[in-house]
Formats: structure tokens, C-alpha cells, sequence
């Protein structure tokens, strides 16, 4: 069955086309030609259902969980005219960058948006995520706005780039789904105030708990850094700061923590406006 789809077999993990692959690891090899990776039959079909069409799917059904069933997407994947190059075991293991690999490896083109880009809609929620160091981190909080059904996320002064398959990885292929974009910290700023988006910006260094602002309209919450927090650029546009409230020695939460709880509160207070009943106490 398989054989029909073949195009290409590899056995050799010291094949140059894998050696090449390897190199997608690297950010500057990803913005040099404008790739990345996807690893994974769960994260490769929410980008397919998302309308990405990769460049090429390397498989291995040796390593597929079940494949009777995931070889059909495979050949909807070539139906699109993606490239598929089959891999030996060995070979496979040997390029894959995570553990227990399920036999499924794709290129495909990443996402360059800026908010030049962005269209939302009236009263849109969008998370705003100024230099947040660590993919694991701005991973998670694409796996909570897909999730919440927040319209867009920026990352501001980003420090890591949307492609980084680490990234792509803790997202579980949500990067693909919710609508992204990149740019200077003053440039996201000049976007929203442009869209009349109030800013929500998170900081301990503020009375207000982050239950007592309004959350109904149109809002964008902004997390800063792990290390440092949000610039006292983002502080000084925000029309609120809040802050979660923390009785323990540690004075913060870790920032994928925090974007979510505060961006469930948006969530709760909109769905209950959305009912008619009051959305709790709501900031001047």
C-alpha cells in the first residue's frame, strides 16, 4: 500500500538531504530560507486542518502509533502536491529532535506576519507576549489562545521566532491555527491604539487584582518577560495593570501560567456579558 506513494526512500542517517533538515534547527538557517519543522502526526494534522501545506513529509511507518489509519493522511498530504520521502527507522530516529518520535517529520513555511497583517474583529481579545525567552513558554500560551478562541498573538521584541520548533512543539501545531504576528514592542503598541484596543498589562508592581478590570470589549493582555517582566514602555500605554494575587515567597507565576488565568477571566466575564448577567466589578 505504501509503495504507491513513494517517491524517495531513505535509509542512511548520513544522507545529505537529512543533514540539510538538520539544519532547520538553527533560527538563522529557518529565517535564511524561510522554513521550519513540524514533528508529530497530532501537530502535522492540526496544520493541515489549519490549510498549511508542507513543502515535504518525512515518514516512517515503522514509527507510526497507528498506520492503517495515518497513512491515508499521508496520502492526502501528497494529494496537495507535498513532497514524501519515506525513512528507514535509523534514519528516521536520527533526525527527529524529540523523544519517542511517531514517525512523522514536515518542512513547511513559516510564519512571517506583522501586524500590518492583522485583521480582528470588533471587540477582539489578543494576547500580547513582549520578549518571552523560552519557545516551551510562548508555546504553551498558543495552546491557551487556541483554547480561549483569543483572535490574534503578538509577540513584541520577540526573542524567539514563531518557527522554532520547540515552539511548534509545545504549541502542539496551535502556531498554525491562531492568526500570529511579529514586531517592535512600539509597533505592536502603535497597532493597538490605532485598533482602539485597550491594553491589560500584568506586573506585581500594581494593587489592582486582575479580576477587577473589564474584560467585555475589546482587550489585549500583555505578559513580559520570565526574567524582567513588561517594559515600562508597555506599563506606561496600559490603560490597566493588574496582577495575580500570590501568598506564597515566590513574587510571580511563570508567564505561560499567568497569561492564561488572566486571559480565563476575559474569557469568563465575555461569556457572561454575552448571557446578559453582570461580569463582576469591573476598573475605572
Amino acid at each position: 500500500m505504501l509503495a504507491v506513494m513513494e517517491e524517495l526512500l531513505i535509509t542512511s542517517p548520513a544522507n545529505p538531504r537529512l543533514k540539510a533538515l538538520a539544519g532547520l534547527r538553527r533560527r538563522r538557517v529557518r529565517e535564511t530560507e524561510g522554513r521550519t519543522l513540524i514533528e508529530g502526526f497530532e501537530e502535522l494534522e492540526l496544520a493541515l486542518g489549519a490549510g498549511v501545506v508542507p513543502r515535504v513529509v518525512f515518514f516512517c511507518p515503522d514509527l507510526m502509533t497507528d498506520p492503517q489509519t495515518q497513512v491515508l493522511m499521508v496520502r492526502g498530504v501528497a494529494a496537495r502536491g507535498t513532497e514524501l520521502v519515506r525513512l528507514g527507522r535509523t534514519a528516521f530516529e536520527k533526525v527527529a529532535y524529540r523523544e519517542g518520535p511517531d514517525g512523522f517529520l514536515a518542512v513547511v513555511d513559516t510564519v512571517t506576519r506583522t501586524c500590518a497583517d492583522l485583521t480582528v474583529p470588533t471587540g477582539a481579545l489578543v494576547l500580547c507576549c513582549e520578549a518571552v525567552e523560552k519557545p516551551g513558554n510562548l508555546g504553551a500560551m498558543l495552546r491557551t489562545a487556541d483554547a480561549a478562541g483569543v483572535d490574534a498573538v503578538i509577540a513584541a521584541d520577540p526573542v524567539t521566532d514563531w518557527g522554532n520548533p520547540n515552539l511548534v512543539r509545545a504549541s502542539k501545531g496551535t502556531v498554525f491555527s491562531v492568526p500570529v504576528v511579529s514586531d517592535p514592542t512600539g509597533t505592536a503598541l502603535t497597532w493597538l491604539a490605532e485598533q482602539g484596543i485597550p491594553l491589560v498589562a500584568a506586573t506585581p508592581d500594581t494593587d489592582v487584582e486582575y479580576t477587577e478590570v473589564d474584560y467585555t470589549g475589546a482587550v489585549a493582555i500583555a505578559v513580559g518577560a520570565e526574567k524582567t517582566g513588561l517594559s515600562e514602555q508597555v506599563l506606561a500605554a496600559a490603560t490597566h495593570r493588574v496582577r495575580i494575587p500570590m501568598v506564597g515567597r515566590a513574587n510571580s507565576l511563570n508567564v505561560s501560567t499567568s497569561a492564561a488565568i488572566i486571559t480565563y477571566e476575559a474569557v469568563r466575564q465575555r461569556r457572561a456579558s454575552a448571557r446578559g448577567s453582570s461580569a463582576g466589578p469591573v476598573g475605572a
